[in-house]
């Protein structure tokens, strides 16, 4: 019988190895994208202290009325333009872009370019 393959895992394993390198410091906190089918998930992390600085994501209200209607690469660009939005009311200028495990195409790539359209640097 042929087993499938748990795609997940092999995310997670990817998502291990690169936080081996990967910290966010309270100079340069990491912004963090988790993506489900339906949503999209970015918060900013100061590793250090081990606190979550600003988060953003599709399942907010306020933000769920603004997405109705858009495909989900234009929510996730919707919702990087968002979280760097709010990381400037934070003076949070640089970041670390942890993507997760997931290959930086589609919807990552869409939030990492919104993200950068609006002022944050990588």
């Amino acid at each position: 019988m042929i087993s499938k393959v748990n795609k997940n895992a092999q995310r997670v394993k990817r998502h291990i190895k690169l936080r081996h390198d990967l910290t966010g410091t309270s100079i340069r906190p990491r912004l963090c994208v988790y993506r489900s089918l339906n949503h999209i998930y970015a918060q900013i992390i100061d590793d250090t202290k081990g606190k979550t600085l600003v988060a953003c994501n599709t399942t907010q209200k306020e933000i769920q009325e603004k997405v109705k209607g858009m495909t989900n690469k234009e929510q996730a660009k919707f919702v990087g333009s968002e979280i760097a939005r709010l990381a400037k009311k934070k003076k949070i200028e640089e970041v670390v872009f942890d993507r997760g495990g997931y290959l930086y195409t589609g919807r990552v790539k869409e939030l990492a370019d919104g993200a950068r359209a609006a002022g944050l640097k990588f």
